[in-house]
């Protein structure tokens, strides 16, 4: 279906765009989808590291979404001190592909 399938729907949101833009959407969750990718399973800490400029609330917060929204598994082991690996789910796997043809897109059009 292309965009113009979607105009008489009115409210953006209401569409598979808009629900996919809610679920990847903003400054960080495309970037933590990105990294867990290529190096998964992470510690938040080693996340935080390859980031850089979030904050630890702001990563929590967006790893959180992203488990509740089925796109990243958080495993828990009972140790001392707490240890958390992050990894992508199955249904961000399938979100792999089109985040490697928006990176063809930059190398295409990054000094244009």
């Amino acid at each position: 279906m292309s965009m113009a399938d979607y105009k008489e729907k009115g409210n953006i949101q209401e569409t598979p765009f808009g629900y996919t833009l809610s679920v990847i959407g903003g400054k960080w969750k495309m970037l933590i989808v990105y990294l867990l990718a290529e190096n998964q399973p992470v510690r938040f800490n080693d996340l935080k590291r390859k980031i850089g400029a979030i904050t630890f609330k702001t990563l929590s917060s967006q790893l959180k979404e992203l488990e509740a929204d089925g796109m990243v598994r958080r495993k828990e082991y009972p140790q001392i001190p707490p240890k958390v690996e992050y990894s992508l789910t199955h249904k961000a796997e399938t979100l792999l592909p089109v985040l490697e043809q928006l990176c063809e897109w930059g190398v295409k059009n990054r000094n244009n």
